[in-house]
Formats: structure tokens, sequence, C-alpha cells
């Protein structure tokens, strides 16, 4: 009862992650640690909460369990129900004293978790139990940030209303922004650029938006980045221009884009140097024709 091990842990988040609530009951009367530690959902409560199993959830709860336990891929059992949008649970926990700004894991928080999959209706109700909007954790930063990266139209609406900053710098892009830039979310960055998002934020891998949407190749959003004012010559990021990102890329549509908009062929800077050196590192045959023609240094040097 007490071993540990495999992709659960213990058997008594297998069960719990089954719903068995007999099996449950039985392994705990024979007394089975209740808040041991597992592998992928860390506790038997977080197994359930992950499932939705609402009976083993209250069973667990009733005999001791530990609703702020952290650990396992998800952090928290609320975590964990929040990312499957299972409103009940997340009530029950919440009632039982779950803390919903708890930090960590790959969310960073429940409001985070919620938001990366769209379950608008427990992203309302964690704001309403007191969520922090602009907390700060897991690899997206923000819950605006994941929102955006996914291009969930109608939870960054939600998100922003309730006072979301939309130039918050953190995560894996930088800024919401960035996030729904590299995504290719044309109606997220045209409401996150009404609602005051700055188009040349710099910050994380890509720097900018612009840096972002043309390491990505989506010609549609550079064209309305640039419309609304995005730097075609901004340096920063790990590809120092929005030309080097393109062009390591091999975007063609983009880079004739930015050229036409006054892109600098011969800008220095970025992990490969130049734009050129960028496309020759990948083998990019017409890209380096492109560049060429349109007056690229080939005796440069980084």
């Amino acid at each position: 009862i007490g071993c540990s091990g495999g992709k659960y842990g213990t058997a008594l988040i297998v069960a719990s992650s089954q719903g068995h609530v007999e099996n449950v009951k039985e392994l705990l009367a024979k007394g089975a640690d209740i808040n041991a530690q597992g592998r992928t959902y860390g506790t038997a409560l977080q197994a359930a909460s992950s499932a939705g199993h609402i009976e083993v959830v209250q069973l667990l709860v009733e005999k001791g369990a530990d609703v702020n336990a952290q650990g396992g891929a998800y952090e928290t059992a609320l975590q964990a129900a929040s990312s499957r949008g299972n409103i009940k649970v997340i009530q029950l926990l919440v009632e039982k004293g779950a803390d919903i700004n708890a930090q960590g894991g790959f969310f960073g928080t429940a409001l985070q978790a919620a938001s990366f999959g769209a379950q608008i209706k427990v992203v309302q109700l964690l704001v309403e139990k007191g969520a922090d909007i602009n907390a700060q954790g897991g690899l997206h930063g923000t819950a605006l940030q994941a929102a955006s990266s996914r291009g969930h139209i109608e939870v960054i609406q939600l998100l922003v209303e309730n006072g979301a900053d939309v130039n918050a710098q953190g995560g894996t892009y930088g800024t919401a922004l960035q996030a729904a830039s590299y995504g290719g979310h044309i109606e997220v960055i045209q409401l996150l650029v009404e609602k005051g998002a700055d188009i040349n934020a710099e910050g994380n891998h890509y720097g900018t938006a612009l840096r972002a949407a043309s390491s990505a190749g989506h010609t549609e959003v550079v064209q309305l980045l640039v419309q609304k004012g995005g730097d075609v010559n901004a340096q920063g990021g790990f590809y120092g221009t929005a030309l080097q990102a393109a062009s390591y890329g091999g975007h063609i549509e983009v880079i004739q884009l930015l050229v036409e908009k006054g892109a600098d062929i011969n800008a220095q800077g970025g992990y490969y140097g130049t734009a050129l050196q960028a496309a020759l590192s990948k083998g990019h045959t017409k890209v380096v024709q492109l560049l060429v023609e349109k007056g690229a240094d080939i005796e440069a040097k980084d």
C-alpha cells in the first residue's frame, strides 16, 4: 500500500485518478498515506482533481488531504482542476481552504492554468474568488500571456476587463503581445494594441513582437505590427533584428515585406550577426539570393 514508483507513485494516487471511491476508502482504511507524493499528479487529491472525480475529492478532503500540497505536473490540486475546467472540484477546494494564488508548476497559478486552457467559467470564478490577475510565474509569466499564446480572445477580454496589465513582462515570450504575435493570433494582437500594448516592448528570447512574428513567418501579423508602429530595425533578442529572424526561418514573404518597409539589410546583431549569415547557416538559398539582390554585404563579419 505504501509502495511508490511508476507513473503515478502510489496505489492511492492510481485509484484516485480513476475515480474508484471504494478502492480509495479501502486503501485509506489500510493505512495508505493520504498526502504521499507521487510523480505525474503529485498527490491523490491532485489526481482526483485533475480528472474531476468530485466524490473522491470530497472523501480525500474529509480524511485530511492537504488541499495546498505541492508537487507533480500541476503543482496543486486547484491548478489541476483549473486546467481541466472542473468547476465543482474548484468550488469545493476553495471552500476547503485552497490557496487561490498558490505559485508553482508549469502554469504558475490556477488562473494561468485556466487561461491557457480557455476555461472561461473557471477564469471568472477564480477572479471572483480573489485570484491575482497579474500574478507572475510559470512558463507563460502571466494569465494574459498564457491566453494570448493560444489565441483565447474571450479569456483575454475578461482578463483585461478585470485589470490585467497588457504590458507585463515575463514568461517564455516576454509579453502577451509577443506571445500572440508568435502564435499568429491577429484578433488578439488587435485587441491588445487597442488596450495599450507597447508594440516595441523588449523582452526575452525574441525581443519584440515583430521579431517573434517574423521568426514564425506570420506575414499578416508582421504587416499589422508595422502599420501600428513596429520598428523594423529594432535591435535585441536572440536574432538581433526582425530581418535576421525571418531569414533564419526562410520566410521569403516576410523578408520582402520587411525590406519594403525599410529594414536594414546589413544590420549587425544577434546570434548570427547578420540576416545573410542567418540564412546561410540554414542553407536557405532563395533567401540568400534575395538578400544579395537587395544589397547584403557578402563580406560582412559578425
